[in-house]
Parts: structure tokens; sequence; C-alpha cells
């Protein structure tokens, strides 16, 4: 017989060729050869291929370890998400990031054996269970019976003892069969599959705010009205009511039919005149608060600046700006006239007019006050410009002014009505031509107030309240002498001089001086109406300010439009002083603090400061206040504070603080009372005048 594998060669060639090289390796032990040659030719068809592009790396760079950090951040994460933040009103990057990335998600129907899902699942198996078990057991018992019978033929009858058992084996069966399996009670759970979430949020931080201010002061007030109070209020109205009737009856005899409707008209009024009023002065409270928070920085300049570069200069001061006053209502007219009040040294009255003969239209009055630059405390309007105002001493509140169509005012400020209370006209004596001063006099006789005024018309006109009327008096006429002209019937005609500006003397009372259109200023007193006391050829043009120094009652300043300001003394027809500014002068105002400084203003819009003590050859301070277009009208020196304030035709008032070098007073030396007051002032100015007139004396 042939071996196994020769049998069927061709159905298992895989084991035939094992068998071959088992057959080899046995050949090969026999013979002596080493096992695992021809292992290198093996290895040699099995060599790794490297790509062309594979880097070379030597031994240590293989064997050099990388370490790599794996987080669990998302690196395709958003980092610059932007929200908007409610509580702060913008927009605010948001510092955490979900880092989660989904990358399969599917929806499954597994139920966890815990919820009530899974339970009532449960119990459904298990009655269904119990349902099928049932019936396994009836269709068994069926076949029990079945099967018994035949055996139940074939047993004995020997053998009744089996009967009863199994007779008891059936009754337990379909005792059981009968009564329904029960299952065990258990709680019951929510009809709804409700599931507990929770998340945690970022809660702000409360904070709170609180605020502390004065309580409000509180009064109690407790009254019991009955009937007879009641009744004694009415007694009290009606008796008033009939007092009131009978002064009614004694003005006027004639009883009219409505007068207890005007007294209801009356009261009415009063309590809400009484209402304003109280309303007035809390508002007037509240403005001056805010004007005084708005120019606070002005306000702290006012009181306690002054220019530390004066004390490096030599004799040479400057002006610091302060508040400046303008009115809308006041636009388009000039300042033409200004006035302190000789009581309350922060108001001051200012008169608005113009200059402009061809446009003149109205005017106003108004009084500022440096606690409130924004608004004047008082405003009156009128129908011709105002061309001058004045003051009384002794009643502050009583303002003359001269209006351009040559009336005469007096305004009261204590009546709020903007209508002047006592006004000149065509009957009582009124000038022809403007007004260009008027000055408060010392009372008359009987105790009546009494005011100058002076005219183009060359009239010099005392003006006196008599029984609410003005009453006038010529006091002099202004005729210009020398030039008289003739009239073919053999009269002559003498011109009459034109006056633009008036002062009285400080200690004379009957002595002013007038100063005229044609340039000259005339010497006159209250008891001479036709003869001038002294005549001075002052000026080439008119003379548009004459003042007496306050100290010395010997000197007095004039200015004029041609360019020069001159201080003369009365007894000599010639000034002492001349000084020339280049630009046609406004005005001029000597200091109250000092006989030898003066101010003065010009067109061009510049302020010139003198100190004869200092300098008598030039100014200490010349300063551009006002733009070249404004040209300057009016300069008054406060009675107390170092300020000035200055006018011009737009309407507009700058003040203006004096520097430590404009203001300077005699310094106290070691071992030595500084001397002040009017003696020393005296002697100053005199000394000055005496030096003058030793050189006019050698010439």
């Amino acid at each position: 017989m042939l071996p196994a594998s020769a049998k069927a060669p061709h159905k298992q060639p895989h084991k035939q060729s094992i068998s071959i090289g088992r057959g080899t390796r046995k050949r090969d032990e026999d013979s002596g050869t080493e096992v695992g040659e021809g292992t290198d030719e093996w290895a040699q068809s099995k060599a790794t291929v490297r790509p062309p592009d594979q880097l070379e790396l030597t031994d240590t760079e293989l064997k050099e370890e990388f370490t790599r950090i794996l987080t669990a951040n998302n690196p395709h994460a958003p980092q610059n998400i932007v929200r908007y933040s409610f509580k702060e009103g913008t927009y605010k990057p948001i510092g955490f990031v979900n880092q989660l990335a989904v990358h399969y998600t599917q929806v499954g129907n597994l139920i966890p054996k815990d919820s009530d899902e899974g339970r009532r699942q449960h119990y459904r198996d298990e009655l269904v269970a119990g349902s099928q078990e049932s019936v396994k057991v009836i269709s068994e018992t069926g076949n029990l019976e079945e099967d018994e019978e035949p055996k139940e033929l074939e047993t004995e009858p020997g053998s009744q003892t089996d009967v009863p058992a199994a007779g008891a084996a059936e009754k337990v069966t379909e005792e059981e069969l009968m009564t329904p399996k029960q299952p065990k009670e258990r709680k019951l759970t929510n009809q709804f599959n409700f599931s507990e979430r929770a998340s945690q949020t970022y809660n702000n931080p409360v904070r709170d705010r609180e605020c502390q201010t004065e309580p409000p002061p509180r009064t109690n007030f407790s009254a019991t009205a009955n009937q007879w109070e009641i009744y004694d209020a009415y007694v009290e109205e009606l008796e008033k009511q009939e007092k009131t009737k009978e002064k009614e009856k004694a003005k006027t005899p004639v009883a009219k039919k409505s007068g207890k409707m005007a007294m209801r008209k009356l009261t009415s009024m009063e309590s809400q005149t009484d209402d304003l009023i109280k309303l007035s002065q809390a508002a007037k409270i509240m403005e001056r608060m805010v004007n005084q928070n708005t120019y606070d920085d002005i306000a702290q300049d006012f009181k306690y600046y002054d220019d530390a570069a004066d004390e490096y200069r030599d004799q040479v001061g400057t002006l610091l700006p302060l508040w400046k006053f303008q009115n809308d209502k006041a636009k388009r007219l000039s300042v033409t006239a200004l006035c302190w009040n000789p009581k309350y040294r922060d108001l001051f009255a200012v008169g608005y007019g113009s200059y402009d003969f061809m446009k003149q239209s109205r005017g106003m009055l108004l009084l500022y006050s440096l606690k409130n630059p924004s608004f004047p405390e008082y405003m009156f309007s009128s129908n011709s410009g105002v061309m001058c105002l004045d003051i009384h001493v002794d009643h502050p509140y009583l303002v003359a002014v001269g209006h351009y169509d040559g009336n005469v005012a007096i305004y009261n400020l204590k009546k709020p009505h903007s209508q002047p209370s006592f006004c000149s006209s065509a009957k009582s004596g009124k000038h022809s031509d403007p007004v260009w001063q008027v000055k408060w006099q010392k009372d008359d006789m009987d105790q009546n107030l009494n005011f100058f005024s002076v005219s183009s018309d060359g009239r010099i006109v005392s003006w006196t309240l008599v029984k609410r009327k003005l009453v006038h008096v010529d006091v002099i006429k202004l005729k210009v002498e020398g030039n008289t002209t003739e009239v073919p019937e053999g009269l002559q005609l003498h011109p009459v001089g034109c006056g633009t500006a008036f002062d009285f003397h400080k200690e004379i009372d009957y002595m002013f001086l007038v100063g005229t259109e044609e340039g000259k200023i005339y010497k006159c007193s209250k008891s001479y109406s036709s003869q001038f006391l002294d005549t001075y050829d002052a000026h080439n043009m008119s003379v548009d300010t004459v003042s007496w120094n306050p100290y010395h009652t010997k000197v007095f300043m004039s200015c004029s439009s041609d360019w020069t300001v001159k201080i003369w003394d009365h007894t000599i027809k010639t000034p002492m002083f001349i000084y020339d500014l280049n630009s046609a002068v406004g005005d001029v105002a000597w200091a109250p603090y000092s006989s030898t400084v003066f101010a003065a203003v010009t067109t061009d819009g510049k302020a010139h400061i003198f100190d004869l003590a200092i300098n008598k050859y030039e100014a200490i301070c010349i300063q551009p206040v006002a733009a070249r277009k404004n040209r300057l009208t009016h300069v008054q020196f406060n009675l107390i504070h170092p300020i000035i304030i200055v006018g011009d035709d737009r309407g507009h008032i700058i003040s203006l603080k004096l520097s430590p070098n404009l203001r300077k007073m005699p310094k106290e030396k070691k071992g030595q009372e500084v001397q002040k007051g009017p003696a020393v002032e005296i002697a100053k100015l005199d000394k000055l005048l005496n030096l003058v007139r030793e050189v006019k004396i050698k010439i």
C-alpha cells in the first residue's frame, strides 16, 4: 500500500511541502549543520523601504525624547467672543469659552431601571409573564387528567386509598387557578416625567448708595376751629372792608356799585404780589449762588490775586480783566454814563444811549452788581437816550438822569415800575438840547431834594423837588465872550456857549466849573448868573470831562477830543501838566485813594493809568482793554476796592483790577509811623505843584 501522503497528492499540497521541510530539517540535524541557516536571506528579502523625503537622523537624535502635553482645550474654539453688558453699557470679551467638541451624537431609547418609565415597563413584563405561566399550568393540568383516567381504570379495586389524595390535589389546583396573582403594592410617583436641573450664574455684587442731607425744619402747628372763631374771623374781615370803603368814599364822593368786587380784586392782587416778592427773593438768592459757582475763578482773583511780577518791574503796573457786563436788550447802544453807588459799594449804574446824533433811538438805565454779572439788578427803559446820571449820596435809591431830548428824570429804585418817579416837561422848563451831565447837590433851606444839569442850550439849571413836582431855576446862561454879531437894526447878539461838562467844588458850595464845546472852561458861581469868575482857554476841541481833585482844593483836571489831558490850578490860567494820549480822550477820573493817581480812556480801546508821584511825564500803565473797533467812552474808580470799570460804544462794561504798582501806598520805615490821611495826600500834590511853579518862574 502507498503511504497517506502519496494517495492524494493533488488534494493537500501544503501538507506535502510542510512534510518535506520537516524532512530536510531532520536531515540537517543529522548531518550536523546549524539550525537557522538561510535566515539572513529571509531578513534581506524583508528590508524596510524609506521614502525619499525622509530625514536621516543620527542615533543621538533618534534617542532624544520629546514631551507633548495633551490638554482638553479645543484648538478651534474661538477666543474673541464679545457680548453686550447691560450693567456697564458696553461690549465686553468673554473669558471662559466652552472647549467641548461634539463629533458624534445619537438619540438612544435605553431607559434606566431606576426611572419611573423603567419601573412601569418592568411591572408590565411581570404581569405578562404571570398570565403566561397561569395558562401553561391550566394546560398541563388538563393533560394530566386525561392521562390519569385510564390509570384509574387499570387500578385494582383494592387500591382505594389513592383516590381521595388525587381529589384533594385537584381542589388545590382549581383554587389556585381561580384566585389571580396580586402584585405588590408600591408608592405612586409623579405622573409627569420630571427631571430636576440646576445651574449656577454669576450674581452681581450689591452696591449701596447713601446721601446725607440736613433735615428740613419742622414746626408743629395745632389749632381748634369752632363756630365762634369762624364767626370772629368773618367779623374782622367785614370791618376791614368797611374801613376800606370809608377811605374810598373820602377820596371819591360818588360811591361805585362795584366796590365789593374791586376790594376782592385788590386783596387778591396784594396776596399775589406778596407771593411774587417772596419768590423773587428766593430766585435772586439762587441766581447769585449759581453765578458765584460759575465765576468762582474771577471772584478768587478779585479777592486774593496780586501780580507778583510787579516786584521786578520798575514802577510799571498792569490791569487784570475781571467780569464783563453786557445785556442783550442794550445791544447797539453806547455806554454814556457810569456811576458807583455811594452806599452799596458793589452796585453801579450804567446809562445807555448813542453819541451818533444821526442815529438816536431808545435809551436804558441798568444797575449791575459785582455779585451777579450775568443780569442787571434793576432795568429801566426810556424813549430817549440816557446821556448822564448821578446817584444821591444820602438817598442811594434815587438816580437823576439826563436824556438826549432835554428832559431830566428821577428814578426811584424802591418802586418796581419802569417809569421815572419824576420827570420834566416842556411846561416845567426842560432843556432844548441834550443834557450832558447832572449832579446832586445839598438840599435847599426847606430840605427839598436838589440837583443841577448842564446842556448844549447853554443853560445850567437847578431842579428842586417840591410837592412831587420838579421846579426849575436857571442858574446861569453860557455866552461866548468876545464874539458878538450886530444886526442891521442895531442890536447885538451874543452866541450861546454849549455846555458839555461841569463839576462842583468839594468844599466851596457855590463854586463850580463848566466845560464847553468851544474848548473853554468857565469858573462860575451860583450867586452870579450873568458873570464868570474866570475863563480858561483849555482845549482846541470840546471838553468831555471836568473833575475836581478829591483831596486838593485848588487842582482840577480836564480832558478833550484833542487827545490831551490837562491838570490845572484854578488860581493859574495855564495848565500845570499836559499829557498827549495820541487819541481822542473819552473820560478821566481821579482815584479815591490817592491825590496823584488818575485814569483816562481813549477811543483806540486803551486805558491809561497815571501816578504823578512816581512818574509825572508819562503813564505807568497803558493797556488795551477792548478791541480797536470798540471806542472806550467812560471810566470810574471803585470807592473801596482796587478796581475800575470801563464802558465802550458797544454796550460792554469791563471791570479791571489794579496791580500793586498802580496803588502803591507809603512804605513803613523802621521806628517811624506811616502818616496817612488827606493832609499827606495834599502835601504830596503840593510838592509836585511847587516844582512845576519853580520851573515856570525860571523860564
